[in-house]
């Protein structure tokens, strides 16, 4: 298949942060693959031809609770379908299902139901790249709209169960790092090839540090739930923005952070943002009560706002990755800084060099915005799976 655009934005490049855009610009792919990039017009004639708007690499979540009225966690293989089915009308290819704080027991529960669903989900559904694990392992002050009862101290015996009925999928531990036992529960997770990210936390500046020395890459929803920058004790936020180890994912739908924010995020950590939604079940449906980690939320408005537990606490988002993309412009980030922050930088920090691109031998995922922003098609490994009929 050969793809002529008015303009690609590639999220390829040796420079962190960087991103080609080629206007225009032309890509060749065959068996789920990209074989050719390159500018100006195609060497042949187009299968499609995108003659407005911009082409990018499929988005890549790496925080997704729920969408579509599926709360993952607790949900059945139907429930799993319809959300890893429906992503790509956002733009995204590939994500983590994420379960948030619940008893252990419950969480291994999840692992192993998970563990039996996600082998079955294919092309024209969504990647499911792993789960995040966004605890048990928590400090209780800093629980948010998790439920602080259920937070607790990792040991050895723990993470094992968690793993072991995981198979294989956990990706991503969300932890806080000043907890007894901690930094023994980084090395181990990251041995078993597991991404670590600080969350949920109260540490100091010292005990982030000390974390990204043991192994922690990650700070998961920057400012949100963690303590915050203060300038004598530069807490979990000062830390994860001057660390250069550590790259930190946003909520970018401008009610968990302000736009403000946002861009000064971006400048003072280039190459070390990457967005995520943290979508809750109620994304994608009307205003009404839903659930997260087994309690409930209530969304309001269909408006872009937040649901919250009945105490206010914000809980999860409604957030489309496209519309993350366009919050961070319109907040003065670039259009392919912004891109590079929703597809190669994720797919990075897990270890995806194949995805999040548009390059050759990348994974053919691929997006379609028009010039407001928002997905028009979205291909998965070369096929189109959502979209008018193109070509």
């Amino acid at each position: 298949m050969l793809i002529a655009a008015a303009r690609i934005i590639t999220a390829s490049g040796a420079v962190p942060g960087a991103a080609s855009v080629l206007a225009p610009g032309y890509l060749t792919c065959a068996d789920g693959t990209i074989t050719s990039v390159g500018a100006g017009l195609p060497p042949g004639r187009p299968d499609v031809r995108l003659s407005d708007g911009v082409l990018l690499p499929g988005f890549v979540d790496l925080q997704v609770n729920g969408y579509f009225g599926v709360e993952l966690a607790d949900s059945d293989a139907a429930g799993w379908a319809t959300v890893a089915r429906r992503l790509p009308e956002t733009g995204t290819t590939a994500f983590l299902p994420t379960f948030v704080t619940s008893p252990l027991d419950a969480m291994i529960t999840s692992l192993l139901r998970a563990a039996g669903t996600v082998p079955d989900l294919a092309v024209p559904h969504a990647r499911v790249l792993g789960i995040h694990l966004e605890g048990p392992f928590i400090s209780a002050s800093r629980a948010g709209a998790h439920n602080p009862a259920w937070a607790i101290s990792p040991d050895p015996a723990s993470i094992d169960a968690l793993l072991t009925a995981g198979s294989g999928l956990v990706r991503l531990v969300t932890l806080a790092p000043e907890l007894d036992g901690a930094m023994s529960a980084v090395k181990q997770l990251v041995r078993a090839g597991v991404l670590v990210s600080v969350g949920h936390s109260d540490a100091t500046a010292h005990q982030v540090s000390a974390a990204a020395m043991c192994g922690v890459t990650m700070v998961t929803h920057l400012f949100n739930a963690q303590r915050p920058m203060h300038h004598r004790e530069p807490g979990v936020v000062g830390q994860a923005l001057s660390d250069t180890r550590l790259v930190s994912s946003l909520i970018a739908d401008l009610h968990h952070v302000s736009g403000q924010v946002a861009a000064i995020t971006f400048g003072a950590a280039p190459g070390r943002i990457c967005l995520v939604t943290d979508a809750a079940a109620c994304a994608g449906m009307p205003a009404g009560r839903y659930l997260l980690g087994g309690e409930p939320i209530e969304l309001t408005e269909d408006d872009g706002t937040p649901p919250a537990r009945p105490d206010g606490t914000l809980a999860g988002s409604t957030l489309r990755m496209d519309s993350a993309v366009a919050n961070m412009v319109a907040a003065g980030v670039g259009l392919a800084e912004a891109v590079v922050a929703a597809t190669r930088i994720p797919a990075d920090l897990i270890g995806r060099r194949d995805l999040g691109r548009i390059e050759p031998a990348a994974a053919a995922d691929l997006t379609w915005l028009n010039d407001s922003l928002r997905t028009t098609a979205t291909w998965i490994a070369g096929r189109q799976v959502f979209g008018p009929a193109l070509g």
